[in-house]
């Protein structure tokens, strides 16, 4: 008896989705936005598939859906597919506006990263080079509390004038259910893809999917 072997690697679960629906997954070119729930239609599929778990599926979905590469695609008129490859819905401005931002931030906490690197590497001053940047430093210190002072003072302010969020009963929520998650100062609009005991999984409209608690729920 043939003993199979289990997919956990991100890599392996992302290249076998692109050889089991290649009009929909791809591991190089060309990237199409996916349907928004899509997790449970793979779910179905591979339900008889015991080298997928559907905990790695959600993994790996997540990274395919986060990568540069995709968040890319996530433009207004573009359509999302499902795993036919079929056009089942058009990106609007909301979606492609939070892609973009996504990726702006990613791109830059990318960037930060390879700046501090080139920080660390960088050879030692003497004190008498410190010294002379102390008084630029203070400075530039001084300029960053005071944007940051009113930069903290004015998301307080949009943060009261936005209307209070009402909380769901776990009794009245399904999968499908078209709800608000809080992440961060802002709520988001997403689809709930699964319920596991305390844990919710649910897309946002940008195609990426998380994994909430009822808390953090909203209708």
């Amino acid at each position: 008896m043939e003993t199979e072997i289990k997919r956990i690697s991100t890599k392996d679960i992302i290249t076998y989705l692109a050889e089991k629906f290649p009009e929909c997954f791809s591991v190089k070119g060309k990237v199409k936005p996916l349907k928004i729930g899509i997790f449970q239609d793979l779910a179905e599929k591979l339900n008889d598939d015991d080298t997928v778990s559907k905990t790695r599926l959600r993994q790996a979905l997540r990274h395919y859906t986060s990568s540069w590469r995709y968040l890319k695609t996530v433009k207004v008129g573009v359509f999302r597919v499902d795993i036919e490859g079929k056009d089942v819905a058009e990106i609007d401005e909301a979606q492609a506006n939070y892609a973009s931002k996504t990726l702006k931030e990613s791109q830059e906490k990318f960037g930060n990263k390879k700046d501090q690197d080139k920080t660390a590497k960088k050879p030692y001053k003497s004190k008498g080079t410190e010294a002379k940047g102390s008084s630029s430093e203070k400075r530039d210190s001084a300029k960053f509390k005071s944007v940051k002072s009113v930069k903290t003072s004015s998301r307080k302010t949009i943060k009261k004038d936005l209307p209070p969020l009402k909380p769901v009963e776990s009794s009245t929520i399904n999968v499908g259910s078209q709800v608000k998650v809080q992440l961060g100062n802002s709520p988001m609009n997403a689809t709930i893809t699964e319920i596991s005991g305390k844990d919710i999984s649910v897309q946002l409209d940008s195609g990426m999917v998380i994994k909430t608690q009822m808390q953090n729920i909203y209708s």
